[in-house]
């Protein structure tokens, strides 16, 4: 029997406004089996995010949701979890919107290590707000910002997330939609702050700027540029220059903001 996707959309809200040939699509498909994977109720989930083409995510999805100012989804998603621990929330946004207008919440959020799950779509452009270069957006790439290339040197989003004390780190593409969604339910079920990058194309912002070819030309760049993490680690630099590591590439076990602030303070 066919999966029934329709008793997580507002079939109200459908069709979505996306671009033909962005892979967010698949990304909603793949949370939403990883979320019913968890066995979680509806109303015990909480999705925010911010302006951008990703933020428009939560409100195709029939949950509790919150689509808030550029920038601020971890802002409110951490008043969320900090207001009613018991809820699952998840918060998420593209590289623009988490990592630049929200960069200051991205990297408090990740030392803090509050039980919240972020995902970050990175296509390497602002595309909803006019395709200017993001911080992902690679060096002497082309934006509408940058008509020369991008003269910025280009944000790793998983080491940043890494370095600035977040307890699970992974990557996927959507060209990888079945281990994406395992990531995004390992992601759900580990206590403490957990990012998963998700690589996606953005065929009109900036693959039709940069002479990327097809949406489908873009999805098979990720499939031959994206290595294993076991594997990547065993491969030298030169061999991994213009590639990247998908998979887990960061997990240990921290105290929980809200737990320990709680003990901090005698409330447990």
């Amino acid at each position: 029997m066919a999966y029934d996707y329709s008793k997580y959309l507002r079939s109200g809200k459908i069709p979505h406004i996306w671009c033909p040939g962005c892979g967010y699509g698949i990304i909603m498909k793949s949370l939403i089996r990883a979320i019913d994977a968890t066995g979680l109720d509806k109303d015990e989930i909480v999705l925010t995010s911010g302006i951008g083409c990703a933020s428009r995510l939560p409100g195709y999805m029939d949950f509790n949701t919150l689509h808030t100012t550029h920038g601020r989804s971890l802002a409110f998603a951490t008043g969320v979890k900090v207001a009613n621990p018991k809820l699952k929330v998840i918060a998420l946004g593209g590289d623009g919107d988490m990592t630049a207008i929200g960069g200051n919440h991205f990297i408090h959020a990740c030392r803090r290590n509050i039980d919240i799950t972020c995902f970050v779509f990175n296509n390497y452009i602002y595309g909803m707000t006019g395709g200017q270069y993001s911080p992902t957006t690679p060096k002497n790439a082309k934006a509408t910002t940058a008509p020369y290339g991008n003269a910025d040197n280009q944000f790793d989003i998983a080491q940043l997330a890494i370095g600035a004390g977040a307890t699970f780190v992974a990557r996927t593409t959507t060209y990888h939609a079945v281990p994406m969604e395992k990531l995004i339910k390992q992601a759900l079920d580990h206590k403490g702050f957990s990012v998963v990058e998700i690589m996606a194309g953005c065929p009109t912002g900036y693959g039709r700027k940069n002479k990327q070819g097809s949406p489908a030309n873009m999805i098979l760049w990720q499939k031959e540029n994206a290595v294993p993490a076991n594997k990547a680690k065993e491969m030298s630099e030169e061999e991994m220059a213009g590639k990247f590591a998908i998979g887990v590439l960061h997990e240990v076990h921290k105290p929980e903001y809200v737990e320990a602030y709680d003990a901090q303070v005698g409330l447990k």
